[in-house]
């Protein structure tokens, strides 16, 4: 007579523990190695995640534009040279002003000696006052210091424009050699001064070793690396 099979009990284990079908991880299926859980597939995909973040910000990074160029610092002018070119050259324009108005009116409205050394009238109604012929010392004068009252006030000093810099330093470097032909002319030629002239003159001088200082200095150029250290 046949024997009843008895039914299959899992084996023992080392421990007490009972064993794991092949293929499962504590009751669950492992999967397999074209699975998306595994541990390959896993990396696989991790790495395909980390290469398509990567390609897309190189294609940010290639739509972007390119950055504009760092501009080189500019050494700032000091305000104190600021503010006196510019009183000096408002000072002179206010007396070519005056002389303006006195070549055109009388010079007799000059308060100024008209006998000896100092005559303001035989300097300005000479010859010598009138440039070729045509155009009064007076006029360029004031022409002159039009320009420089612009040219040396504290908004033209922070203009930072090459051309700038390069026309107030040409502007009194051209009215510095003629008040140099002045001063000639009112000693060797005339033998006479006139006072309200030789202001100018001093303005003129003041002006040009502050402006040519300042140029020097390097006020309103871009530093150089040299600059810095």
């Amino acid at each position: 007579m046949a024997q009843p099979k008895q039914p299959r009990t899992p084996t023992a284990r080392p421990g007490g523990g009972k064993s794991r079908d092949k293929g499962t991880r504590g009751g669950r299926p492992e999967p397999g190695p074209a699975g998306t859980t595994g541990r390959g597939g896993g990396q696989r995909a991790n790495g395909q995640r980390t290469n398509g973040q990567q390609r897309g910000q190189a294609s940010r990074t290639a739509d972007r534009p390119p950055a504009a160029p760092a501009r080189p610092e500019v050494r700032a002018v000091p305000l104190w040279l600021q503010l006196t070119t510019w009183v000096l050259a408002l000072g002179g324009l206010g007396v070519s002003i005056y002389l303006t108005v006195a070549h055109f009116t009388s010079p007799r409205i000059l308060v100024c000696s008209e006998k000896g050394f100092v005559n303001c009238a035989a300097v300005t109604t000479s010859p010598e006052s009138m440039v070729f012929g045509v155009f009064p010392v007076a006029v360029l004068g004031l022409a002159f210091y039009v320009f420089m009252a612009a040219a040396t006030s504290p908004w033209a000093w922070r203009v930072t424009w090459p051309p700038v810099r390069w026309a107030r330093l040409g502007s009194v470097i051209a009215g510095m050699v003629f008040v140099l032909y002045l001063l000639y002319t009112e000693l060797f030629t005339l033998n006479a001064i006139c006072l309200f002239c030789t202001i100018v003159h001093v303005i003129t001088f003041l002006l040009f070793g502050l402006i040519v200082f300042s140029f020097a200095a390097g006020y309103g150029a871009p530093e150089t690396a040299a600059s810095r250290r």
